[in-house]
This record gives structure tokens, sequence and C-alpha cells, in this order.
């Protein structure tokens, strides 16, 4: 493996009535397209503990067009030095109801997928993983709905979990955006709650972040069997500054991951990720709140509504942090306690397998109020 990148000091991000404050332990990466059983390590897009091994599960969203989709297990040490070494240790295709392999996007079947993100289940250690289908581009263009995927963990598909119905892809100015669905899920309440959020906005809810506007994002808890128990609104932050105005490209800003807090059923950290042209990536980890936010779950709109959102307050800006390099950072989980009390944060960044970006094992040290 290649070696850490040499870590300066972080900044302390606490600023006074912030719930949680965070400090860079160190950071690792990983040879670009590393070639491992077989596979093309990249894509990383979503990272989680197996309590039942030890290890590390990470999803890549790889659309089964260099391998089948797929995820990996790997050794990974931090501690209060950082990130001391990652180990891959497995791998293997997540698979359809009938044991094949998912087709490509290129298939034009209907049964392609987007991997985004993976959680374990603290109950059964069975992967839970979402994908975000495809909203049509264009009228011929098939709709693939997105969904939640149960896995053992040889990736043989185990079953489904239901979705809010407004989470459902449309042929109409409704629903999720495209590229924009369900990339963010976490178990809470030791298990007992599954809740999910959306990258971006629905389309009825309001128009995309812009420079003088943020966004209201869904977040939707529900209990194992797929009941709704509540919905909020987050607040997405603004687009930190302007793209370059020779570029083509839109900046692209959403919701990557979201992790709950094990003992408090209504906190989660929630992960935000933008890209600007020609200034690169914003990443930022915020400390949120649900405790006293409206339960939107029966607002067919939340434009024009008077909705409280949840409350969030900045743990950590990567930015500020003294990283070797801010790349697209996707997958969020937790790692081990330090012995100064610290809960340690652990998060990984998807490649998009080009030669430009990396995959980066971040680790911070978080420190409750």
């Amino acid at each position: 493996m290649a070696p850490a990148a040499a870590a300066r000091p972080a900044e302390d991000t606490k600023k006074p009535g912030t719930g949680g404050h965070a400090r860079l332990l160190g950071e690792r990466i990983v040879p670009h397209k590393l070639a491992f059983r077989g596979t093309t390590v990249g894509g990383l897009s979503g990272i989680d503990r197996n309590p039942c091994t030890g290890e590390y599960v990470m999803i890549s969203d790889d659309r089964s067009v260099l391998q089948p989709a797929r995820f990996y297990t790997a050794r990974i040490a931090v501690d209060g030095t950082g990130v001391r070494s990652v180990d891959f240790t497995g791998t293997h295709p997540l698979r359809q109801p009938d044991g094949s392999v998912h087709p490509p996007a290129s298939a034009r079947d209907g049964k392609a997928v987007d991997p985004e993100e993976l959680r374990v289940d603290p109950r059964s250690c069975r992967y839970w993983w979402s994908q975000e289908g495809d909203r049509p581009a264009s009228a011929g263009d098939p709709l693939i709905q997105q969904s939640v995927r149960i896995a053992g963990p040889t990736g043989a598909y185990r079953g489904r979990f239901r979705l809010p119905a407004d989470y459902r892809y449309t042929r109409e100015d409704r629903g999720p955006r495209r590229n924009k669905g369900v990339e963010a899920i976490t178990f809470g309440a030791r298990g007992t709650t599954f809740t999910s959020a959306l990258e971006g906005p629905l389309i009825q809810d309001g128009p995309e972040p812009d420079l003088r506007h943020g966004a209201l994002v869904r977040v939707t808890r529900q209990n194992r069997d797929g009941a709704v128990l509540r919905q909020f609104a987050y607040p997405l932050e603004k687009i930190f500054t302007a793209s370059d105005p020779s570029s083509p490209w839109a900046p692209d800003t959403g919701v990557p991951a979201i992790l709950a807090f094990p003992d408090d059923p209504d906190r989660y950290l929630v992960l935000e990720r933008t890209w600007v042209a020609g200034a690169g990536y914003k990443i930022r980890v915020f400390d949120a709140t649900t405790r006293g936010a409206t339960d939107v779950r029966r607002m067919s709109s939340l434009a024009g509504r008077a909705v409280v959102p949840m409350r969030k307050k900045l743990v950590a800006d990567f930015h500020d942090l003294g990283l070797s390099t801010v790349v697209n950072t996707e997958g969020l989980t937790w790692g081990p306690r330090l012995p100064s009390g610290e809960r340690t944060l652990l998060l990984v960044s998807d490649d998009n397998f080009a030669e430009d970006e990396a995959t980066q094992f971040v680790a911070l040290a978080f420190r409750d109020r």
C-alpha cells in the first residue's frame, strides 16, 4: 500500500454552541486503479464497519462497466496517528435474485444498478445497499427505480427494503432529479430504525442550490418493516463559489452520506459534497438533529411551505484540516474510540476511476459536546 501522506496539524473547527467538533488524525491514498482479485479498486462511495468481523465494507459505484457491481472488504488500522494501513481482504459481486450479476447500463434492459452506499445491519451483519437507479434523460431511456437491497456476506440477494413513495422516479416534473436520489442510508437506535436521505431536493420541493440559496433535502426515518415514522427537511448549503465561466459543467452538490449517532435517535452526522468547475471539491461534515423539526411526510411539496428544517452545526470543513488534497469524499462511518475518549470517523473518496482523482481514506477524531 502507498504510505500515508504527511498530515499537517488540523485547525480546531469547534465554535461556541456547536454539538461536536473534529480534528484530523491522518490520511492514506490507495494506488490508483489498484488491481485486486481480478477487479479494479475504485469508485468507493460508501463505507461501514462489520461488527461481526471487525473489517470494513466498501461499495464501488462501478455500474458494471469495468467489472460487475461489487463491494470490497478490508482491514483498516486507525488510531491516534491516523490511518496506519488499508489491506483489502475480499471482493464479491452484488447479485440479482436469480444469482446473476447486474448488467451494465448499456444493456438498456432496465436491470442496471447504480450502487452508492452500503450499511451493515447491526442485527444480522447482512449488507443493506442503496442504488440510485436512473431517471430517464430522454423518452427512449429506461426508467429504473432506486432501491435499497439486502445482500449476504458473499453478495447473494437476500431481499429488498421498501422506500417511501415520494422517492419514486417519474416521467413527469416531480420526484427525485436524475442522479439526485438515495445515496445516504444509516441504521439508528441500535438497528431498530433505518434512515435515508435524498442527495438533492425533489423537483416539486424547489430548485437546486445556487450561489444565493441552499435547498431542502428530504430525510426519512422508517422502521425495519418499511413503515415511515417521520420525514424531515435537511437544509443543504448554497454553492460556495462561482464556476469557471468557460466550463460547460454546472456545479454539483448534495448529500452522499448520513450517519446515525448510536445513542441518540434524533442525531446524525451529514456529509455534504460540492464540486464547482475551476474550484474543485468542498467537503463538509455537519452535526444535525431532527429534534424540533417539522414532520413533512404528508407534504407533497415543500415549496412555499412553513417548514422548520433540521438544525445543524459544522463539524469539519476539509479545506481547514490540512489534507494533502480535497477530493470526492462520499463515504462516512464510525471508527474505534481513542484513549482520549474521542470517537474516530473514517471517510473514503470516490475517485470516479479518473486519473486526476484519488481513493483517499481520512481519519478524524470527533469530540462531542
